[in-house]
């Protein structure tokens, strides 16, 4: 089965073509067929499309929306210039996989969409104004384009986190404004979690019920999950994907008085502040740098700036506080499990983090740490270590698409 994964966000779609079916999946041999990013849709949008076993297209066109993003990947696909020997024509799409932000309270596992499941992402847009409407758009845009006879299939961000118990995700607010209105902790990036705590079970070998540990999904965007028995029992962002550890331009747990103290000294709106919040904070607002990690460990080490490695440390101090919260929140832990961009690729993150909890039992093995770069997978603790620790990348699309397999053949979603 060819299925079409996409992640549209609010001006962009990112999409990979995976072929897969429930034999492959067993053997962990899916194909990966295609890729790419469609940048600036909306305007003059910048184009990337890759083939397996080619070089990647960069191009740019107008693309008014993302049906129009959509219709020219779809044509790439199908023409002699990808070179897809399985795609030949749009009828050698069997399936769509769609990344969907917010599942709310309602969708608690990945499903086959219709209209009912469209009704219930919509009901969901108050609680995701920024993602769930993209997420949409590309739904009905493949429906247009593909047709009802391409069955679709919706992979919810917030559905691994359906297990987290009230004492996870209630707030300390007035109990009825939970009731009224869903004010609750509801957790993202979890496809990913879910991914690497199947990764970590696959390479222990040891049945679901005995993953306990600790996922911590570092890129430009970041959170933590604790993992208890193969299900999510707690996880740093919240209500939002604001709250939490701190990211690339979010600011992560904050008091909320903080809010109304720069509304009456700054005279900001609510808009501003939640805009200052969520784009102007994090790595970008301690260091007035930039939010690449890259570039400010690159800046702490050759300039020696001051602000630069300040946001490193409050970084690593953010999620090292989070380990430790979760360990004493899941009664111990077997491991901690580093991916997304930084968490893959930067040692001296991943050692700056582990600094301090060897009374917990982690010890890093610094040269597996410093050769985990690049796609490599494995352990980087030392081999007297107790609390493990490991860096798995993560796959985000290709769980979206054995996801769709697995639901269209109402086959068991074994992780």
């Amino acid at each position: 089965m060819n299925v079409l994964v996409l992640n549209c966000g609010s001006s962009s779609v990112r999409f990979q073509v995976i072929e897969t079916d429930l034999e492959r999946i067993a053997r962990d041999a899916d194909q990966r067929l295609a890729s790419g990013l469609l940048e600036r849709v909306g305007s003059h949008a910048l184009i990337t499309l890759h083939a397996s076993g080619r070089a990647a297209v960069k191009q740019d066109a107008p693309l008014r929306d993302h049906r129009a993003a959509i219709d020219l990947l779809l044509r790439w696909l199908i023409s002699k210039e990808s070179g897809i020997d399985q795609i030949r024509s749009a009828a050698d799409i069997h399936a769509a996989g769609h990344r969907v932000v917010h599942g709310g309270e309602k969708f608690k596992a990945s499903v086959r969409i219709g209209q009912e499941v469209l009704a219930g992402i919509e009901e969901c847009i108050e609680l995701a104004p920024l993602h769930n409407p993209a997420n949409l758009k590309g739904i009905r845009a493949t429906l247009d384009l593909l047709g009802e006879g391409v069955p679709q299939v919706a992979v919810f961000d917030t559905a691994f986190h359906s297990t987290m118990p009230e004492t996870s995700y209630l707030y300390g607010i007035p109990y009825p404004l939970y009731r009224r209105h869903r004010i609750r902790r509801y957790g993202f990036h979890g496809t990913s979690h879910r991914y690497v705590a199947y990764c970590y079970r696959k390479m222990r070998g040891i049945e679901r019920d005995r993953v306990n540990i600790i996922t911590l999904h570092l890129g430009n965007g970041c959170s933590a999950c604790a993992v208890k028995g193969g299900d999510s029992l707690d996880t740093s962002m919240g209500f939002t994907p604001l709250e939490g550890l701190l990211m690339g331009t979010r600011c992560g747990d904050i008091d909320p008085s903080i809010i109304e103290f720069l509304s009456h000294k700054e005279g900001m709106t609510l808009p501003e502040i939640d805009a200052l919040l969520n784009k102007q904070s994090g790595l970008l607002g301690v260091s007035g740098l930039t939010s690449d990690m890259r570039e400010l460990l690159e800046e702490a080490a050759e300039n020696q700036d001051r602000r630069a490695e300040l946001a490193i440390g409050i970084f690593c101090n953010r999620v090292r506080k989070y380990i430790g919260a979760y360990f004493a929140r899941m009664g111990g832990a077997d491991a901690v499990v580093f991916t997304g961009g930084i968490g893959e690729n930067s040692a001296d993150v991943r050692r700056r983090i582990c600094d301090g909890l060897e009374r917990m039992g982690l010890r890093l093995d610094e040269q597996k740490n410093v050769a985990a770069v690049d796609g490599a997978t494995g352990e980087i603790s030392s081999p007297e270590s107790m609390l493990k620790a490991f860096v798995i990348p993560t796959d985000e699309e290709l769980l979206i698409a054995r996801d769709t397999v697995r639901v269209l053949l109402d086959a068991p979603r074994r992780w």
